[in-house]
């Protein structure tokens, strides 16, 4: 008797514990559902995410394939069984993911008026089951540019779907979880463009837990907070991170102290108050259960600097080593954060362990705020150093260099998803057999990721990945402007890099919110026959961009090498740019700049800015000029400087229509101004 006394006893408590559990309903399609995953029971994200909540809490999944948010879409939600199944299990907490099927084009264009009003519809339904039930709606997870209706709507439309959303949380009432913002950058986990696969799965479970629980891991900041950073001074400083939800948070620097509270998504931010130039400062940032406090800060003029090899060259291998070095040691105003890949794009084929840490976008080794000595400086980038030193020397503050250049790396591999998706989509799509990127890019690629059996597979060239996996960490860290050389593996096509280019400098300045200087190097000589066109590109884009200038580099380049030596002439000259046009220096920031051909009797009077003193830089005769009557006729020119313009003529040429400079892939042309700054390769032609 006792025994069977004991029993039902068991039974009775497991019944109590069991009605205690907290129910989650989630709510949704395909994604919920976990189609195309081999053991959805197991791997669909609720099922994962029942995993990560523990015994206490009863996860439902309710996903329909195909199910539609509105009503009249062609397979709505509220019509289905999994529908009448959520209302009955009468949740506390009700996860909704809708919307990803109503891009349909037998969906949106018609009935897309009547979503708000169904979103909240069905919000309702669930509150009138249980009126004490707290409700999330979700931001759709992505669909990727291999979708085949993407280009003609469906990219235009999960948009629009996205900002409704948001409407309606403020509307009914209730919680966002973000399940794009996780899986956006990993394309490779939605293999059909839509459905994740299991790991995909386990980041929207993670993201889901998270929101329901308030638990985002305590207080983290970014890896470029260390001792020794340099902070951007002179203007309002944002420190933002990550922390659980509802933290207290507090940010001490100088004698300030700013106080914020954690939102929902385990996000936080706090302004400062501009820092003066100098330090060292010491930097707390203190949480609920933690407290970083980072030591020997300065605050000073901070630049991100990247591109491919040219600006990644180190200085140990540059010219002017000796120079450059000769006052490292001494040089603890410039502070470096190196950002190393963590494997060179060189002719190998890479295992697969390195293929796994690519998809994770695990790219970059870590790094840390350094003093300049003469080991890191010899390892850091020439061109970078050097205007740092130049820019710490003229301004007599601090200067923090970040570096996060990749040889070889393409223009598209450093852009944002989104402004590809809707200004060059197609260059998204089966990259490493797409001929909108370069052959030579295509070729080592393929190369590298040979052995990788992932139809998947990513590599730091692919369009958005450098953005992705070394862009994107650095937002939240405030930054003056950027340097930037690269073009080598864009300049067989300068008609496709003059749409990538500015698209470029808009991603990152969107990326950071501010308008900020983007300078960069015009391509160097080399025998490569596609290259005076390119650079002529470049000079045009100056003038496209705002807040964008080049310098040139041709006079410093190698005829069969692709990595000209002479590094510290083009990091000064950047630095030039920069203490003339950003920081108000009186000091001449480029060589002679064309502006206009005037065509008279026989000759051509040509005009530039920046053309006190021009002359050759050599002492001889200007050489590298050419005039034409016909566009492709050219014949070479005699050249003389007239007061502040240069004139041109060949007697050949009786009706001259256009001239040109130093059009050659590796030319010997020579005009400098008083500065002794080179005039760049031009044409007169429209190209």
């Amino acid at each position: 008797m006792k025994r069977i006394y004991l029993f039902l006893l068991l039974i009775c408590c497991a019944s109590l514990v069991e009605a205690q559990k907290i129910k989650v309903a989630c709510v949704g399609n395909s994604v919920t559902f976990g189609y195309g995953l081999a053991n959805p029971a197991e791997d669909a994200y609720p099922a994962q995410l029942q995993k990560l909540l523990g015994e206490g809490y009863e996860v439902g999944n309710f996903g329909k394939s195909g199910a539609t948010l509105l009503s009249k879409g062609h397979r709505p939600y509220i019509l289905q069984k999994e529908f009448e199944d959520a209302k009955a299990f009468a949740a506390d907490l009700v996860v909704i993911h809708l919307g990803l099927n109503d891009t349909d084009p037998r969906n949106w264009p018609n009935y897309k008026d009547e979503f708000v009003n169904d979103y909240l519809q069905l919000i309702d339904a669930f509150r009138k089951v249980n009126p004490a039930c707290k409700i999330w709606i979700c931001r759709l997870t992505p669909i990727t540019a291999k979708h085949p209706r993407f280009e003609s709507g469906t990219r235009d439309w999960y948009w629009q779907i996205q900002h409704q959303i948001e409407e309606i949380a403020g509307v009914a009432g209730v919680s966002i979880i973000d399940l794009q913002e996780g899986l956006y950058a990993r394309p490779d986990l939605l293999p059909d463009a839509l459905h994740p696969t299991v790991e995909g799965a386990s980041i929207i479970a993670r993201t889901v837990y998270s929101s329901l629980t308030g638990n985002f891991g305590g207080l983290k900041m970014s890896s470029l907070f260390t001792d020794g950073m340099v902070l951007q001074c002179n203007e309002p400083l944002r420190i933002t991170g990550t922390s659980n939800a509802g933290d207290q948070i507090t940010v001490s620097v100088g004698g300030q102290k700013k106080r914020t509270v954690t939102s929902s998504n385990g996000k936080w931010s706090v302004v400062l108050d501009p820092l003066k130039a100098g330090g060292p400062y010491e930097l707390s940032v203190s949480g609920a259960n933690k407290r970083y406090v980072y030591k020997d800060v300065l605050a000073g003029e901070v630049w991100l600097c990247s591109g491919q090899s040219n600006m990644a060259f180190m200085v140990a291998e540059a010219a002017e080593k000796a120079a450059l070095l000769k006052k490292a040691g001494d040089n603890s105003n410039v502070r470096l954060f190196d950002m190393k890949p963590r494997w060179m794009t060189n002719a190998v084929e890479w295992d697969g362990s390195v293929l796994d840490s690519l998809n994770s976008l695990q790219y970059f080794k870590d790094a840390r705020w350094e003093k300049c000595n003469d080991k890191n400086v010899s390892r850091f980038s020439a061109i970078a150093y050097a205007f740092g030193q130049m820019l710490s020397d003229s301004l007599n503050v601090p200067v923090g260099l970040i570096l996060n250049a990749v040889g070889g790396s393409p223009c598209e591999s450093w852009i944002d998803r989104r402004t590809l998706e809707f200004n060059y989509p197609g260059i998204l799509n089966n990259w490493t057999k797409n001929d909108r990127i370069q052959d030579w890019v295509r070729e080592r690629a393929s190369l590298n990721i040979k052995k990788s059996d992932n139809s998947q597979q990513r590599h730091p060239y692919e369009p958005c990945y450098l953005f992705e996996s070394g862009i994107i960490p650095l937002a939240s860290y405030p930054v003056k402007g950027v340097i930037w050389y690269q073009g080598e593996s864009n300049a067989h096509n300068k008609e496709i890099h003059e749409i990538l280019f500015p698209l470029l400098v808009d991603s990152w300045r969107k990326n950071w919110n501010k308008e900020f200087p983007f300078y960069y190097v015009q391509l160097s000589g080399l025998n490569r026959p596609s290259w005076p066109h390119f650079r002529d590109s470049q000079r045009r884009l100056e003038k496209i961009i705002p807040g964008s200038a080049m310098v040139v580099s041709s006079d410093l380049g190698d005829s069969l090498d692709v990595h000209p030596k002479r590094k510290q002439e083009v990091g000064e000259r950047l630095a030039r740019l920069a203490l003339n046009k950003t920081y108000g220096k009186d000091i001449v920031p480029s060589g002679p700049q064309y502006k206009e051909s005037e065509f008279k009797n026989g000759y051509a009077l040509i005009s530039f800015d920046y053309a006190n003193g021009l002359r050759a830089s050599d002492d001889k005769d200007l050489r590298s000029f050419e005039i034409a009557e016909f566009d492709g006729l050219y014949f070479p020119a005699k050249a003389i400087v007239e007061g502040d313009k240069i004139k041109v003529w060949n007697d050949k040429v009786k009706h001259p229509r256009f001239v040109r400079y130093g059009w050659a892939p590796y030319t010997n042309g020579n005009l400098v101004n008083r500065a002794l700054l080179p005039a760049s390769t031009f044409t007169s032609s429209d190209n």
